[in-house]
């Protein structure tokens, strides 16, 4: 029994070291061969065409079919995981124009790119319709590009068509871009390099000071050497902004000091302790006779239906269900199951939780079946303002689809990324590709919104007030959408 004792130990100790040098040896520049990337192409096709439930929903079965054959035929040669991701599934993957279904990179490139720092283009933007604004320079005692400076090429390429081909490698519902306004807004440096690649130095054009076109020639953003990895110290350093992130950046609530109003942030409907929050959130405002109340979901990808669901009925003023019909065209991830994240739970899941109906689909049906009431017990009866724009996705597109037009409820902003008239979603697995080992987001289940909006498929849900981007706002930096629904609370009860 020792000897085996030993053998055990002997073994696991071999395993960890195969592992670290596995890990320690990753480098990006890794060529695949070839075969290796039509096999990977090849497995991410057959399971897309037999297990997403809307591949052909945006796009007809024709042109997926093209779209296929285009892409694969693109792969000529050997190429590094990176190029690999952006330049052939990446695009593939856009034109289902389903935002839940995305590409990211092996968990060893993400182990060991976690904290490090790479060279980029050097302008960080905010970005909305054919309009790109500078909102920071990674460049040493740049003097030009202060915030608010309007650029109007790059490369020779005007911002308009920048802006064009990029959205052509993001995932979107439907053609709702506003998500992806935002995604380029956030991580414009790294997303132009995927796409574009890495240039020595970069020609900008630019509206200057004085209102003129002008052009200048800038460097290739290279962080110091010294930076390029973030020390175990600074790590530690940032340990206490986790723990304040998981208190105050999931979701917040504050009554203003007038008493007119209360602002609830809900960036997120899972892991962030909902039910407690929302119980303790609405007593308060029942206790202190609160009139008005600001949801702001600007920043909510989405999350965990049920949570969406409790805050629905804490605000809406009829019956509702969460959708008219959730289903799967699969009740297995056979024969591909091998390739799935938590493969052995998810099939069990689908066979007990699915039901076979006449269109030969797998119904989730206690999500099309129930209604559920508004809540009784501290349900908030006032004017409520529900902020959007289009990181409100998924989840949070079901709590303001089911509660917009409803009376005391406005919708302001702007156009949410996720659809209106439906998304895919609910069971949502990573696939790994065999050889390359990158990630596909797979949707298992469509979801199509209860009294969704038949005349705007492919378009996210709508606001009652429109807020666009402002540039003023931008300058200065402050909260114009904030700002207008505060305006709006304190004229209406100088009315009253």
């Amino acid at each position: 029994m020792r000897h085996l004792k030993i053998l055990f130990v002997i073994m696991v100790l071999f395993l960890f070291q195969s592992c670290r040098i596995y890990k320690n040896n990753f480098t990006r520049s890794k060529l695949y061969p070839k075969e290796y990337l039509q096999s990977d192409y090849t497995v991410m096709k057959n399971i897309l065409e037999s297990k997403h439930p809307s591949l052909y929903w945006y796009t007809s079965k024709d042109s997926i079919d093209y779209y296929f054959d285009f892409y694969y035929q693109r792969i000529q040669d050997s190429m590094t995981e990176q190029d690999y991701a952006w330049h052939i599934l990446a695009p593939m993957i856009n034109k289902i124009h389903c935002g839940h279904t995305s590409v990211s990179m092996s968990k060893a490139n993400e182990k060991w790119s976690k904290n490090r720092k790479f060279p980029s283009f050097p302008l960080e933007f905010k970005i909305w319709n054919d309009t790109m604004s500078v909102t920071a320079s990674l460049l040493k005692d740049d003097n030009i590009f202060k915030r608010g400076t309007i650029v109007k090429s790059i490369n020779g390429v005007e911002a308009k068509n920048v802006i064009s081909q990029m959205l052509d490698y993001l995932p979107e519902d439907g053609y709702a871009h506003n998500v992806n306004y935002i995604r380029l807004s956030a991580g414009f440096p790294v997303l132009h390099k995927y796409i574009f690649g890495l240039s020595k130095e970069y020609t900008i054009t630019y509206i200057d000071s004085i209102g003129q076109l002008s052009t200048v020639k800038i460097p290739l953003y290279i962080p110091d050497q010294d930076s390029s990895l973030i020390s175990k110290a600074d790590q530690k350093k940032g340990e206490p902004k986790i723990k304040f992130k998981k208190v105050e950046t999931l979701r917040s609530f504050k009554i203003d000091s007038t008493g007119l109003f209360a602002v609830m942030k809900l960036n997120t409907f899972s892991n962030a302790r909902l039910r407690s929050f929302f119980r303790r959130s609405f007593k308060t405002m029942k206790v202190k006779n609160i009139p008005n109340l600001i949801i702001d979901i600007r920043l909510n990808g989405g999350g965990n239906v049920n949570s969406s669901t409790l805050l629905t009925k804490y605000i809406s003023k009829a019956p509702f269900k969460v959708a008219d019909s959730v289903f799967t065209q699969t009740q297995t991830l056979s024969p591909y199951s091998k390739y799935f994240k938590w493969k052995f739970l998810n099939n069990i899941e689908l066979f007990l939780i699915t039901t076979k109906k006449s269109d030969h689909n797998y119904h989730l049906t206690r999500y099309e079946n129930k209604f559920y009431q508004p809540k009784t017990k501290n349900h908030f009866d006032g004017n409520t303002y529900v902020l959007i724009n289009g990181p409100s996705f998924s989840a949070s597109c079901l709590f303001a689809n089911t509660i917009k037009a409803q009376k005391g409820v406005k919708l302001i902003g702007e156009e949410t990324g996720g659809g209106w008239y439906g998304n895919n979603g609910i069971m949502i697995p990573d696939v790994t590709l065999p050889h390359t080992k990158l990630k596909i987001r797979m949707p298992l289940f469509r979801v199509v919104q209860y009294k969704h909006d038949d005349l705007n498929k492919g378009k996210g849900i709508s606001p009652d007030i429109y807020i666009p981007t402002n540039y003023d706002a931008l300058l200065k930096g402050y909260d114009k959408k904030m700002q207008v629904v505060k305006e709006m609370i304190y004229d209406a009860s100088k009315l009253q």
